[in-house]
């Protein structure tokens, strides 16, 4: 049976079950699935993770101990839409631990994951057909690293 819809390969160096651990234990409606380990076929030492695959908010993921070749960057990145500040707090707290802030909603996790930890309305904020209001509302956004949603809101306003 093949699987519908996509499944992302997220490529670790070592680390692939580490941080399946560590988003699942970030996400409501998680889980962690089928690990594979290297047998003696190879190349990897027997017993040891090659991949592991796990689900985060209704996303199919699978990690892969690819080792050193490749790594992440912000060409791709992942956005978590969230209802209030509290839970950009949160999300924003829980993965910039031991990562990187970087500008206007965008984190580096600790593993080079790239997020954008977006408030809810913030897209309609900037996308406004009010050009005084858009323009108001980009400018405090590019201001920005995590998003203060009052501010926000008060930019938009025009307060």
């Amino acid at each position: 049976m093949v699987t519908k819809g996509f499944t992302t390969c997220l490529w670790f160096d070592g680390q692939a079950e580490e941080a399946a651990n560590h988003y699942v234990s970030i996400f409501k409606d998680s889980r962690l699935g089928r690990i594979v380990r290297y047998n003696e076929a190879g190349p990897g030492p027997v017993g040891e993770v090659l991949t592991v695959e796990f689900e985060v908010n209704g996303q199919k993921f699978v990690g892969l101990n690819g080792g050193p070749q490749f790594t992440f960057n912000e060409a791709i990145s992942f956005q978590i839409f969230c209802a209030d500040q509290d839970e950009v707090d949160y999300y924003w707290s829980k993965l910039s631990d031991g990562g990187a802030e970087v500008a206007c909603g965008w984190l580096r996790d600790k593993y080079g994951v790239s997020w954008q930890v977006v408030p809810d309305g913030l897209i309609e904020m900037i996308s406004d057909p009010d050009p005084d209001k858009a323009k108001r509302s980009t400018e405090a956004m590019m201001s920005m690293v995590k998003f203060d949603v009052a501010a926000l809101r008060r930019a938009y306003a025009g307060e």
